[in-house]
């Protein structure tokens, strides 16, 4: 195809300087063209944010993806298409979001794909916030503020927030939040680069850095936006505060005199924390939510690496929390057990202790890697749903699972791993609560 005919400026472009121009009226926005598909993202926003954008959105909330066609196509011959779009879109969000915010806030709020994916869950979120709150903390600079899931938290532990982000999608976005969350007397979005923000005036600040590129996932901390060095100083600078980083971060880029905490939430490893001001010496913290049980250790008084140790009658799997702090060795002496190999963060023990920080299971079976063994043991058993957790292992799960084809009544867990450096298969089962 050759290049698009390029019209004079003002003049109606040539494929639709003969139709009928129709124009919805939009209460508090002005026009909205249905003959222009791809309006700016603030303007679609803001059709949202109408009565009719509105009274769209409430009747799209419940639109499964298979019957969004119909639905479009219907709401079409009565609305803009821009709008329906966007409100189909904004649907597709809130219930994505469910898993973070809950189905009572995702309901109610406003979310941008990004918005979404990078958002604080609520949980880790309030557990940061009310650790603020406990310290003294009432006001709160909360840098690259996104779509406002942290100064929401924030303001719902009492702290007045300055939420700061320089896209003006997502400040409005956030704005809308603070109101339909009902918080606007404690959140103010502003609109500006975050380098150039003063927040002498706040007890604490906040930094979330976007650590997403156009490329995916950034890895190296001085990509961040902005980069990992500004926000330690502009944290330091205020004295207290928190920031936000990702929980890969290599130990080694972690700054000297900060509290660093890995977050789980029911297993599953979501952020950490690097803590400025706490009065707590250079240290590491995990800490497991929803219960909030944590783990703690100075630098300067590490545990040792526990011992390596032939397998015992049970098997703990640290939280991932716990592995990412290195505080195995605490798990390790709170269950008098050791390591199966030096470079595996799985503890062995010969007794049972609950404990918050590593699930328990109850080893049956110790066999050197062998596929086809494994198949005759699981079928001998009745073994029909297989979990596989793997570690030091380069089997995936997967193949295992199609290899051994397990049927039958019965559920069991196979490790795959090394002990004193050789591929093992350890099988066994869950203890309930350690128990």
């Amino acid at each position: 195809m050759g290049p698009h005919p390029v019209s004079a400026p003002g003049a109606p472009r040539a494929d639709t300087a003969h139709r009928h121009r129709t124009v919805h009226r939009l209460a508090h926005n002005g026009p909205v063209s249905t003959t222009d598909p791809h309006p700016a993202p603030e303007a679609q926003f803001a059709a949202l944010l109408t009565d009719e954008g509105r009274a769209l959105l409430e009747e799209v909330r419940d639109t499964e993806p298979a019957r969004e066609l119909a639905v479009a196509t219907r709401l079409r011959r009565e609305h803009p298409a821009a709008l329906v779009n966007a409100a189909l879109g904004q649907a597709r969000l809130r219930q994505r979001a469910v898993a973070k915010f809950g189905a009572v806030d995702a309901a109610r709020m406003f979310f941008t794909p990004d918005g979404v994916e990078q958002a604080t869950r609520t949980s880790v979120a309030g557990y940061r916030a009310r650790r603020m709150r406990e310290s003294g903390v009432t006001s709160v600079a909360d840098l690259c503020c996104g779509i406002g899931g942290d100064a929401i938290a924030l303001a719902r532990a009492g702290i007045r927030v300055l939420a700061v982000d320089r896209s003006p999608l997502t400040c409005a976005v956030a704005r809308a939040n603070a109101r339909a969350l009902g918080l606007t007397e404690l959140i103010e979005v502003r609109e500006a680069d975050v380098t150039e923000v003063a927040t002498d005036g706040y007890d604490a600040v906040f930094v979330d850095p976007a650590r997403r590129g156009g490329r995916g996932r950034i890895f190296d901390p001085e990509a961040y936006s902005p980069p990992l060095s500004w926000a330690v100083d502009a944290v330091r600078t205020a004295g207290r505060g928190a920031l936000k980083i990702a929980p890969g971060i290599p130990h080694e880029a972690v700054p000297d005199g900060v509290e660093t905490e890995w977050i789980s939430d029911r297993g599953d490893l979501k952020e950490a924390v690097l803590w400025f001001g706490t009065g707590a010496p250079d240290s590491r913290r995990s800490t497991l939510l929803p219960g909030g049980d944590s783990l703690t250790a100075s630098l300067a008084a590490m545990p040792p690496d526990p011992a390596v140790r032939e397998v015992g009658r049970y098997l703990y799997e640290p939280d991932p929390a716990v592995i990412r702090a290195r505080l195995v060795a605490s798990v390790a002496a709170e269950v008098s057990g050791g390591l199966l190999d030096e470079t595996i963060a799985y503890v062995t023990s010969d007794v049972l202790r609950p404990t918050p920080f590593a699930t328990a299971y109850e080893v049956t079976d110790h066999l050197p890697f062998h596929v086809k063994r494994l198949k005759a043991l699981l079928r001998e058993r009745g073994v029909g749903v297989l979990t596989v957790k793997k570690r030091g292992s380069a089997v995936e799960p997967e193949e295992l699972r199609r290899k051994v084809r397990p049927q039958g009544p019965h559920a069991a867990t196979v490790f795959l791993t090394r002990v004193a450096g050789a591929p093992t298969m350890l099988i066994g089962h869950p203890v309930p609560n350690g128990a």
